[in-house]
């Protein structure tokens, strides 16, 4: 029901946010867009249909302490919501915690349009959940060549902030289109968080498409600086510690902490 009203209104108004019987609050969408994918999480498990659990051990990337599991202990859907939760298994910095990373690789992957999770932070020093987006290409040419699109991240040691950010091997890794946001009630309530992808530019944005909160777009696309002219697919994950995570320690008596995602969309020109 939610997606063919989302469609019909997608076809005859512009812009307009409303709340559905089940109280999801929903962004519609400027005219020339329309809805081409969603998971609203209305079962009661996660669809392997767009979903792959992602299985690594502590410290593969950003020196994280969690491992990737699959373990209902770390993950559930319940009234039309997605939980990804991080717990803590033990007293060693790496390896004692357990968290979920899902991962849309080869089953849903996008070239441009508007993409938007809706989601409600955890909090605490050392949380590092995160709503982003690689490029298909990452197993042949590698990380940053394939690029990285940095829809939300957040950080516990900085609460009420969120951060957007493009990775491109012409940046190294630096994040010179690092974008921070004051939002006070990331972690009390749920909020948007989207891109416009375009093959001109990205423009971030976060509850409204009208609140532009960071643009990358190159003057001279190349290789090194755009490689955002190919597929990309969904990721959301919860680190703890690590590289930015952890930069100032982790409460270890925090523990569990849960993102909550809502939903996520994409909508293309029609």
């Amino acid at each position: 029901m939610i997606k063919r009203t989302l469609f019909f209104i997608n076809l005859i108004s512009l812009s307009l946010i409303f709340s559905c019987s089940n109280d999801k609050k929903v962004t519609v969408a400027p005219k020339e867009y329309k809805l081409v994918w969603a998971d609203e999480f209305d079962g009661n498990d996660i669809n392997k249909d767009n979903w792959s659990f992602v299985i690594w051990d502590a410290g593969r990337v950003n020196n994280e302490w969690q491992k990737y599991v699959e373990s209902s202990e770390n993950y559930k859907v319940e009234s039309g919501k997605l939980h990804i939760t991080a717990t803590k298994t033990g007293e060693h910095e790496s390896g004692g915690y357990t968290s979920t990373r899902l991962s849309s690789q080869k089953k849903k992957e996008f070239q441009y349009g508007r993409i938007e999770f809706r989601a409600k932070m955890p909090s605490g020093r050392g949380t590092w959940p995160a709503l982003w987006m690689l490029g298909s290409n990452i197993d042949e040419v590698g990380w940053p060549m394939s690029g990285e699109i940095d829809i939300m991240e957040y950080v516990g040691f900085q609460p009420d902030t969120t951060h957007s950010n493009v990775h491109t091997k012409y940046q190294s890794g630096v994040t010179d289109f690092h974008a921070t946001i004051s939002l006070k009630t990331v972690e009390e309530e749920f909020h948007n968080y989207g891109i416009i992808w375009t093959q001109d530019s990205i423009q971030f944005y976060v509850d409204s498409i009208t609140n532009i909160t960071n643009t990358y777009s190159p003057s001279n696309k190349t290789l090194e600086n755009w490689p955002l002219d190919q597929s990309y697919y969904l990721i959301m994950n919860f680190a703890v510690g690590g590289a930015w995570g952890g930069k100032e320690g982790v409460d270890e008596n925090i523990w569990p902490q849960t993102m909550v995602v809502d939903y996520v969309r994409v909508y293309q020109l029609k």
